[in-house]
């Protein structure tokens, strides 16, 4: 299964519909966004093209395809405008021989483990910060920074995990440009 996976849209419009344009022309089989949806949160500027009605409107044009998680920034209010479940705190996906565990990052994080086997990957957004690092016992950090509001001068982006492919794990710019892969084997 080919799955995209984006954090941090924080109701901005206009890189929604680039996060969407991605997922089309990648063909994902699914979208798995990692919270922070609609809300751009106390702590950070309005991102461009702030529009939460918009942003949600275009992600429930696809919502049958939309996996998603909480964000700390996410609320129920939230769950009353957009048409797929983004209430649970992770999610657990088989990828080949490993498990990944995808979460926003506010919870569980390196600092504050989920339950990992040897192995396993947690992908995380909630930091901005683009990484791929491995930890633990041959376990795998990764994160596809923000959409919307990227720091530490990390780029818009975002992770297609394709457990068929070469390279499981291929982090990419919003117009398609590949600048890091990671084979997990």
């Amino acid at each position: 299964m080919k799955i995209m996976i984006a954090s941090d849209i924080h109701g901005s419009a206009y890189y929604c519909r680039q996060v969407l344009d991605a997922f089309e022309r990648e063909e994902a089989d699914r979208l798995l966004l990692l919270g922070d949806i609609l809300y751009h949160g106390p702590r950070n500027p309005l991102p461009e093209g702030y529009d939460p009605k918009a942003t949600a409107a275009m992600l429930n044009a696809v919502r049958s395809r939309i996996l998603c998680v909480r964000g700390n920034c996410d609320s129920e209010v939230d769950q009353m405008v957009l048409d797929f479940p983004i209430m649970a705190d992770y999610c657990i996906i088989p990828c080949g021989e490993h498990t990944v565990f995808a979460t926003h990052g506010h919870i569980y994080n390196t600092d504050s483990l989920p339950p990992l086997c040897p192995g396993d990957i947690l992908i995380h957004g909630h930091t901005h910060v683009t990484v791929w690092e491995p930890f633990g016992d041959g376990n795998y950090y990764l994160n596809p920074g923000s959409v919307s509001l990227p720091k530490e001068g990390t780029r818009r982006g975002y992770i297609i995990m394709d457990d068929k492919a070469e390279s499981q794990f291929e982090w990419k710019t919003l117009d398609g440009e590949v600048y890091h892969t990671l084979s997990i084997h």
